[in-house]
C-alpha cells in the first residue's frame, strides 16, 4: 500500500488521482488519456464558430477556452450531472437550445462516444488483446 500512496501523491500533484480496476485501464486511456485532444478539437471548433460569426480569432479562442474551463469547473464543483447543468442553461425557445439541437443533428454525442470507443479499442490492441476478444468480450 506504500506504492499506492506514492502513486496517489505523484498523480494527485498534477490533477485528481482516481484508483480504478485494472480491467478499466483501457477505458481510462480512451476517455481521459485521449480526452484532452477531443477537448482541444471542441475548443477549436467553438473558436471557428466564433470566427464564422464575426469574432476575431484571438477573442474567439479565449472565449471558447474560458467557456470550457468554466463549464468543467461547474461539473466538478457542484457534482451535478452535466445534462442537468445543460438544462439550466437552455431556455425554452432560446439560443442555447437551438445550438444544442444543431449539435444533436450533427451527431455530436454519438461522435464523441465513438471516439472514446475507438481510442479504448486501440489501447486494447496495443496491449495485445485480440480483435475477437475486443469485439465479443468488450463489445467494441
Amino acid at each position: 500500500d506504500a506504492d499506492r500512496e506514492i502513486a496517489h501523491t505523484i498523480f494527485g500533484s498534477v490533477g485528481i488521482a482516481m484508483e480504478v480496476k485494472e480491467v478499466h485501464l483501457d477505458a481510462v486511456t480512451g476517455l481521459s488519456g485521449s480526452g484532452p485532444a477531443y477537448v482541444f478539437q471542441f475548443i477549436e471548433a467553438l473558436s471557428d464558430g466564433g470566427v464564422r460569426v464575426g469574432l476575431p480569432r484571438d477573442v474567439a479562442t479565449q472565449l471558447a477556452a474560458q467557456t470550457v474551463k468554466g463549464a468543467a469547473e461547474m461539473v466538478l464543483e457542484t457534482g451535478t450531472h452535466p445534462g442537468a447543468l445543460k438544462d439550466t442553461v437552455c431556455s425554452p425557445g432560446g439560443t442555447t437550445i437551438a445550438g444544442v439541437e444543431a449539435l444533436e443533428r450533427g451527431g455530436f454525442r454519438s461522435t464523441v462516444i465513438s471516439a472514446v470507443k475507438a481510442a479504448t479499442r486501440r489501447s486494447m490492441q496495443l496491449g495485445g488483446i485480440s480483435a475477437e476478444e475486443i469485439s465479443h468480450k468488450h463489445n467494441l
